[in-house]
């Protein structure tokens, strides 16, 4: 047996599947077994590995035991010269093994091998070459002067940046990403180490490795896409936690006496110090348009109220002083969170959302001032000028924010998106009908054929052009996105794309005979999928918070109608103690129904009174995961409301 490959999967079944189907074409040519190893997921994944994918080796975790163990678990029965561990996030090219395979034939003092890796926008990944985490490099690491310094050879070691991406080297650590290793030298040394559960096994290994006399390289002559963050969410509390802990498992472990000492008082300070940047960054990425839009507001609304007073009245004191501190604040509070209530702080760039919630807090805001005294009541046209400022402003803060983002000002909403399919007619076409079907839009600008001008299907017309001018293509028609259909190219050459067009675009493929069309842009989020089967609409934040507003206020109201409702219900007991169980949080109005063996695939809700359900007399848990299954994907207010209606007076 030429090579084993292991895979160790934690539900990321979209991911998985395009990892294996880049496998079976690197595979060719190879004698190769592959495993894949489940940690318990909950989205199907082994169901899918088994259906589609009979030939892959699979090991069924009942519990997740940890991505060391489950390496070891595959190891341990594989029969391979040489074994590759290779995250589930991956995309391999058509000659990736092969050139491994050739290259540590031709050396054999080879003990592990990784190669060049980029990002799901096509960016180098620098982790693709590390040095030993020393304690000095602990410290660049920690403090963040390896990211200031990143060519120098004194700071930048932890990533070895001042090695060419390009070239080949000897490197001291390898990716857990991807990698190669001799099983002989893996007999030598011993397996992973247990003692690591995610973090920090690669890097234990490859050190063991270069004690036992061996060397470890790094091969750019092959690229692989790494899709970072489908593990865990790099900008959360928990990685930095856990990457820090397993940096000091590894200093007990091989460094002794001041060195160790050391290296773990410096983990130590880096865990507080990196978890309060991370604090610090988490709290800025999720409030910087609030806290811009709210300052801003509240400032240009002190300047028109200076500008107006002396314009129209003639007196820069005109209005009181408490407009300051009660009337301005409260103005701001309400558009910043109608913009918040509205979804607007969930799709910043979407300005169409953006205006439309400002519209209906100014108009609420009206209806409220209506109501107060007269000496409460400023000036209406301070409140008009205030609602014009409001929506100027924050679409300047977010115009600015995309060119400093993306470089460019064509600011557009999803369904603006421009976006180019690479395939053939039928691929395309099979796109297009996925894109429809999982409720996604966008600007379709046209197909681009495989192959050149000069050659490949000449007959073919029903395109914009071919891929020998997609970087011209791309500028001419200023693209957003590109899909690459993998069943008509072949994984290098999505990767020469991808590299050679740069991170400015956003780039997804969809896998052949597959349902997903996948994609990742960022290192801190999980990768974004268009599929019919995981775009579950109860999973959007703007959704959430609408099901939460529903259930209180719904709640709220009833409990006023209490007089009414009690003659027109059946179960009054049930219904008035349910109304201050929604209220307080221990309920939910509508939600899945039960028993259901598959609910743990699906977005956590509250326990709930009633279902779609309710009433109907199912009790099949196939049938009911399936209207479970619809309820999420399809969710609405309105369809909550039908619900609940049908279930308070029709229902029990």
């Amino acid at each position: 047996m030429d090579l084993s490959i292991v895979i160790v999967n934690y539900n990321v079944r979209y991911f998985l599947e395009q990892a294996l189907l880049s496998v079976e074409r690197a595979i060719v040519g190879l004698e190769t077994e592959v495993w894949v190893v489940d940690n318990n997921s909950a989205d199907a994944s082994v169901e899918m590995v088994r259906e589609r994918f009979p030939w892959v080796r699979v090991i069924a975790n009942k519990h997740n035991p940890g991505f060391s163990i489950a390496n070891n678990q595959a190891i341990r029965k594989a029969t391979g010269k040489y074994v590759l561990l290779l995250n589930p996030d991956t995309v391999v090219e058509e000659d990736t093994f092969r050139r491994c395979y050739d290259f540590m034939e031709e050396h054999p003092d080879g003990g592990g091998l990784g190669v060049r890796m980029i990002d799901g926008r096509g960016r180098f990944l620098p982790e693709s070459k590390r040095g030993l985490p020393t304690p000095w490099v602990a410290f660049t690491k920690a403090f963040g002067l390896a990211r200031l310094f990143p060519k120098s050879k004194r700071f930048g070691h932890y990533h070895l940046r001042y090695l060419a991406e390009n070239e080949i080297h000897e490197i001291e650590i390898l990716s857990g990403a991807f990698m190669w290793m001799r099983r002989k030298a893996l007999d030598e040394v011993g397996l992973l180490d247990e003692d690591y559960f995610m973090y920090g096994e690669d890097i234990d290994l490859s050190y063991r490795l270069l004690k036992g006399g061996y060397k470890n390289y790094y091969l750019p002559t092959t690229n692989i896409i790494h899709y970072k963050g489908e593990s865990t969410k790099r900008g959360s509390l928990n990685y930095v936690r856990v990457f820090y802990q397993a940096m000091i498992i590894f200093a007990r472990k091989h460094f002794a006496g001041a060195d160790a000492g050391a290296m773990i008082g410096l983990m130590r300070l880096g865990i507080y110090l990196r978890a309060v940047l991370t604090v610090v960054a988490n709290i800025w990425r999720a409030l910087k348009f609030p806290l811009l839009d709210g300052v801003g507001i509240y400032l240009g609304l002190l300047l028109l109220k200076s500008l107006w007073s002396e314009y129209h009245f003639d007196d820069l004191n005109y209005f009181p002083e408490h407009i300051n501190y009660l009337h301005f604040p409260a103005y701001t509070l309400l558009w910043t969170g109608s913009i918040f209530l509205g979804g607007g702080y969930d799709k910043p760039f979407d300005f169409g959302r953006l205006l439309r919630s400002l519209g209906i807090g100014t108009l609420l805001l009206f209806a409220v001032y209506g109501l107060l005294p007269e000496d409460l009541r400023p000036s209406r046209a301070l409140l008009l000028l205030g609602a014009a400022w409001a929506a100027t402003w924050t679409c300047l803060v977010r115009v600015g924010a995309h060119l400093l983002q993306h470089g460019h000002l064509r600011v557009a909403s999803e369904s603006d998106q421009r976006l180019l399919i690479i395939g053939s007619q039928e691929e395309t076409e099979r796109t297009l009908s996925l894109l429809q079907r999982a409720g996604v839009r966008r600007n379709y600008l046209g197909r681009i054929a495989p192959g050149t001008v000069a050659g490949g299907q000449v007959a073919e017309t029903n395109h914009v052009g071919r891929t020998d001018q997609l970087e011209e293509l791309a500028s001419i028609y200023r693209a957003d996105e590109i899909i690459f259909c993998s069943a008509d190219l072949s994984m290098e050459s999505i990767q020469r794309w991808m590299s050679r067009l740069g991170p400015t675009l956003e780039y997804r493929i969809l896998p052949e005979a597959s349902s997903s069309i996948i994609g990742s842009h960022r290192s801190d989020q999980r990768g974004t999928l268009y599929t019919i089967n995981a775009n579950l609409r109860i999973d959007e934040a703007s959704n959430r918070r609408a099901k939460w507003l529903f259930d209180k206020g719904t709640s709220l109201l009833m409990i006023v109608l209490f007089p009414v409702l009690i003659w027109l219900v059946k179960n009054k007991g049930a219904f008035a103690g349910n109304c201050f169980r929604v209220l307080t949080g221990g309920r939910s109005w509508v939600g899945y129904a039960l028993p259901d063996p598959k609910l743990d695939a699906l977005p956590v809700l509250r326990p709930a009174v009633f279902s779609p359900a309710t009433g109907t007399g199912v009790t099949d848990p196939a049938t009911l995961h399936q209207v479970n299954f619809l309820y999420a994907r399809d969710y609405s207010v309105g369809e909550d409301w039908r619900l609940l209606l049908h279930g308070i007076f029709k229902g029990d």
